[in-house]
């Protein structure tokens, strides 16, 4: 819903709404909900300097709007404060997580995408808050969003309380780990804001250490054109030869960081029906997904994340994991199956693999 002007009156209990608001949406479902201001000033600096190292890649809409990704009254006018939610997605399957990536013939698909996507779900949830506000001040101005617009969402997260940026640049709560969605309402309200969330990383470089890819350069340094999560969903390209050993079975997004969090101890399971696998994709193995119809992709992925990367992108990461698995007539045939597929992109990741497997079998597995 676009902005409106607040009719809230001047005798309105800010305190006492918020603390209405923050009940409300624990009833909704959400976790967690934190109010911020919208002085986002270091945080525009720190994207400028991302977006000037080229760290974004082929993600242009990143550059997109000016500031009114770190400006949310120019984004939005009227916009004084910023209700920050999250949502836990946990599914029952993160367990085995490491499971899954340590078998080679299986697919690894990030967990958040597992289930149905989690935009539609949180932005309807999100507007029944609004309109619970709205039954008890009257109309005011508001807009909802699930990472559907030039948002700051992590660093008003942040200023909410929600959590800190840790250093693979991901929202971390020290009572609910990171595996968890975040939405935001920008509003007109002077609701009065919750403290901020201080940093908990200490000394601990976990997260830096095992990104396979080194997409981490450093403490709160990502270079997004090498991190796995891009290569799978965002790039539409060719996926750079030197990036795709290390890559392994993962075929949409990549976890690693987030599994060796320490915090994650404490990450909660999902209480959404939604988030739930689906299709037996938590650890489905990778024959069996290449051998996919384009038709059946669709079907099967309706509603999910998944469907993001394109049917063109799934069968070129599914390519690369074949190239890494463990030998096999399976997977070679598999291979050859593809080998004149009528993409350009899919026919030069399956001539990789191919050339991977080869190799393998000289040295002997």
């Amino acid at each position: 819903m676009r902005m409106s002007v607040s009719s809230a009156s001047a005798s309105t209990d800010y305190a006492a709404l918020a603390r209405d608001i923050k009940r409300w949406a624990r009833e909704l479902g959400f976790a967690e909900t934190g109010i911020s201001g919208v002085d986002l000033a270091e945080d525009e600096q720190h994207l400028q300097h991302w977006l000037d190292a080229g760290r974004h890649g082929e993600m242009e809409y990143m550059a997109r709007h000016g500031t009114k990704r770190t400006r949310p009254a120019e984004l939005e006018p009227g916009t004084q404060r910023v209700i920050s939610v999250r949502m836990d997605y946990a599914p029952l399957g993160t367990a085995n997580a490491w499971d899954v990536l340590g078998d080679g013939e299986a697919g690894y698909v990030s967990r958040y995408a597992l289930g149905r996507d989690y935009h539609k779900l949180m932005r309807n949830r999100l507007q029944k808050l609004a309109e619970r506000i709205r039954a008890a001040v009257g109309e005011f101005g508001h807009r909802a969003y699930v990472d559907s617009a030039p948002v700051m969402e992590k660093a008003l997260a942040r200023n909410s309380g929600l959590g800190w940026i840790g250093k693979h640049t991901v929202l971390i709560n020290r009572h609910a780990g990171s595996y968890f969605f975040l939405g935001e309402l920008y509003t007109d309200l002077p609701l009065p804001v919750d403290p901020p969330a201080s940093a908990h990383c200490g000394t601990c470089t976990r997260c830096i250490e095992v990104c396979p890819t080194q997409a981490i350069t450093g403490p709160y340094q990502l270079d997004a054109t090498r991190c796995i999560s891009y290569l799978t969903i965002e790039l539409k390209g060719s996926i750079p030869e030197e990036l795709r050993a290390p890559m392994g079975n993962r075929i949409f997004g990549c976890d690693d960081c987030q599994l060796v969090c320490p915090w994650n101890k404490f990450a909660q399971v999902a209480t959404e029906a939604d988030f739930a696998p689906r299709h037996s994709l938590d650890g489905a193995k990778l024959v069996e997904l290449f051998g996919w119809s384009e038709e059946e992709f669709l079907k099967r992925t309706e509603g999910m994340a998944i469907r993001r990367t394109g049917y063109e992108g799934w069968l070129r990461n599914i390519a690369v994991a074949l190239g890494n698995a463990p030998p096999g007539d399976t997977i070679d045939a598999a291979l050859a199956g593809r080998a004149d597929d009528a993409s350009p992109l899919v026919r030069e990741h399956v001539a990789w693999a191919q050339a991977q497997q080869a190799a393998r079998k000289r040295r002997g597995g």
